[in-house]
C-alpha cells in the first residue's frame, strides 16, 4: 500500500481495517501519517475500521461514523475466516 500511496496514477487507495491494524500496533502510526501526508495531491484514500486514532481523524478531510442497522452476528452467525477473522 505504501507504493500505491506514492503512485500519482492511482486515484483511490482503500486501506480496509487500517484502524484495527493501528489499534493492535501492527503498523506504526507516525509512519502511516507520514505516508498519507506524502501522497499525490488528488489521490483519495478510504480508511475503514473502528476506533480511528485522533491523529488520523485530524489528518482526514472527511470522517464518517457508521452504525449497525442489521448484522449477521445478531442472527447468530459467528465471525467467518477471511471476513471478520
Amino acid at each position: 500500500s505504501r507504493e500505491m500511496l506514492r503512485d500519482p496514477a492511482i486515484g483511490l487507495v482503500v486501506l480496509d481495517e487500517l484502524n484495527i491494524a493501528l489499534k493492535h500496533g501492527y503498523l506504526d502510526l507516525e509512519q502511516v501519517l507520514s505516508d498519507l501526508q506524502a501522497r499525490p495531491p488528488m489521490q483519495h484514500v478510504l480508511v475503514t475500521g473502528r476506533g480511528a486514532k485522533p491523529e488520523l481523524i485530524d489528518l482526514a478531510d472527511t470522517v464518517s461514523d457508521i452504525g449497525v442497522v442489521k448484522h449477521a452476528f445478531q442472527a447468530g452467525i459467528r465471525a467467518q475466516k477471511g471476513i471478520e477473522l
